[in-house]
């Protein structure tokens, strides 16, 4: 069924686009930034980003305007947030590489496993509470690194990729026990 223009152009799809265009914009600031000024202003972007993935799930919900596209766009705002994120902190943090690595590890998983459960007519009915916590936790966490970008100690920063990997490893396992072993969150479409 296709879906008409105004699905398209609903408010939570304009919302995830709008997401996808802070990312050159968060990426220019931020490596561009001198000033505890700079970083804030970088940190408020995010912040930005963060509210506007919020309301564009509870708009979607809540208006019954959940689209294919849609559907699509959110997850790719939400990974290609958290790749830049992961990234551009990681120059500052080297530790933050390994949750770079895990974080495409899980999503790497979760597209191939979403691409051979959509092939045989199945389909995740959402996203797992343990995903929507580990996307909390990153972007909460990242948004603190920028804000407080090089006045962390290297223990502060340790406990901050700890607390992610134990997020992202628990959301990994997750989704592979709901794709591998099909439980009722697997569903025909």
């Amino acid at each position: 069924m296709k879906e008409s223009k105004n699905e398209l152009l609903s408010v939570p799809n304009a919302l995830s686009i709008i997401r996808i265009l802070m990312i050159p914009i968060y990426s220019f600031f931020f490596f561009h930034a001198n000033s505890r000024l700079d970083y804030f202003f970088c940190a408020s972007i995010l912040a930005i980003s963060c509210v506007t993935d919020f309301f564009d799930g509870w708009v979607a919900r809540k208006y019954k305007q959940i689209t294919r596209v849609g559907k699509l766009l959110d997850p790719i705002a939400d990974k290609a947030t958290q790749v830049c994120l992961l990234y551009s902190l990681s120059i500052k943090y080297p530790l933050l590489l390994s949750l770079l690595f895990l974080l495409i590890l899980k999503d790497s998983f979760q597209l191939i496993a979403l691409i051979v459960a959509y092939r045989k007519n199945k389909a995740l009915t959402g996203a797992l509470i343990s995903g929507k916590i580990c996307t909390a936790i990153l972007f909460v966490s990242c948004i603190l690194l920028v804000l407080f970008h090089g006045q962390l100690s290297s223990s502060m920063i340790q406990i901050i990729t700890y607390v992610n990997a134990t997020a992202i490893v628990t959301a990994f396992i997750n989704y592979f026990r709901a794709y591998c072993f099909h439980t009722k969150m697997i569903q025909d479409i």
